[in-house]
């Protein structure tokens, strides 16, 4: 049944009662009209308007979950459909929109794939480049400072080994951030093993203490599924030490017999009702793309907790 024609059987519904009742009720109308009468005709007509109000109300309940869920629907958080149940225009027009939803959600997906693949290659790229060619012209350079500081008077050998030391230092700023950029660790050693050198890192190089919990004898899992954990992971500790003031933070990596979970959780002040930014809205498109489920929450510390649930059926190699 089309909305039209449900809208005018409802109509008709009340307009058959009311003269169902004029017909056969004991009620006349006098010229002028009598008080009692007119108590009795209105009296009707506000029974007709409640009743009216009440069946449509009935009948739009499905436009108006459609309304509100249009108003509240978020691509990054797929599976969002209406129920539908029935025939007819309201029920198709439902059917219509959980049709586009999955369209959407798909197209949403295949751009963040090729957007997220692209920023990937640009990073590889770029962390290449930071190794290769940085990396070598700063460690020449640090060659030249040691050859000319050994040949220098004493006066000036000391500047030269200052200059010398802080070209050491910042060679090892850019090769920490070559690794940020592209582990390679989690090419050649894994997950587990790109987990705990990111953990070091962030406990090296920041005020953070980052505990360790990773379970033994994880599934082996999709090279993709891998870098996606390892990119929420990073983005987790990154907010901790950047927003969060906290102190300490716990990475835990288990699996169960149907999924492989990671949580970052810290002390810190928490994630209140702050607006989603540009690192949670990653985080979300990554979890699209493997299919995993993204939760950001109270930590059991008082902080944040993000909690990445990976289905095995969709992540094992």
């Amino acid at each position: 049944m089309s909305l039209f024609w449900r809208i005018f059987g409802l109509n008709a519904v009340v307009l058959c009662a009311a003269t169902a009742l004029l017909l056969w009720a004991p009620v006349t109308v006098s010229v002028p009209v009598v008080l009692t009468e007119a108590v009795v005709l209105v009296g009707g007509l506000v029974v007709m308007l409640i009743a009216n109000a009440a069946l449509l109300r009935i009948g739009l309940a499905p436009l108006d979950r459609l309304t509100q869920r249009m108003t509240t629907v978020d691509l990054l958080k797929p599976g969002q459909r209406l129920p539908v149940g029935g025939h007819g225009g309201v029920a198709e027009l439902l059917r219509t929109f959980n049709e586009m939803l999955g369209r959407l959600e798909a197209e949403r997906a295949s751009s963040s794939a090729r957007a997220l693949s692209a920023q990937e290659s640009e990073r590889r790229r770029i962390a290449q480049e930071l190794h290769d060619e940085v990396g070598q012209s700063m460690t020449a350079v640090l060659l030249e400072l040691k050859r000319a500081a050994d040949r220098a008077p004493e006066p000036l050998r000391t500047d030269l080994q200052q200059a010398q030391e802080t070209t050491r230092e910042s060679l090892g700023e850019v090769r920490r951030l070559a690794r940020r950029l592209r582990p390679g660790v989690l090419d050649d050693l894994g997950l587990t093993s790109a987990l705990t050198s990111l953990a070091n890192d962030f406990t090296t190089h920041t005020d953070l203490t980052v505990r360790r919990r990773f379970d033994p004898r994880l599934p082996a899992l999709e090279p993709d599924t891998e870098l996606v954990l390892y990119r929420v992971a990073q983005e987790g500790l990154t907010n901790a030490a950047r927003h969060a003031e906290a102190r300490s933070v716990c990475l835990t990596l288990r699996h169960t017999p149907a999924t492989v979970v990671l949580e970052v959780s810290d002390d810190g002040h928490g994630i209140g009702h702050a607006h989603e930014g540009a690192g949670i809205r990653g985080m979300r498109e990554r979890a699209v793309l493997i299919g995993a489920d993204l939760d950001i929450g109270p930590g059991p510390s008082g902080g944040a907790r993000i909690r990445l649930t990976v289905p095995r059926d969709g992540g094992v190699a």
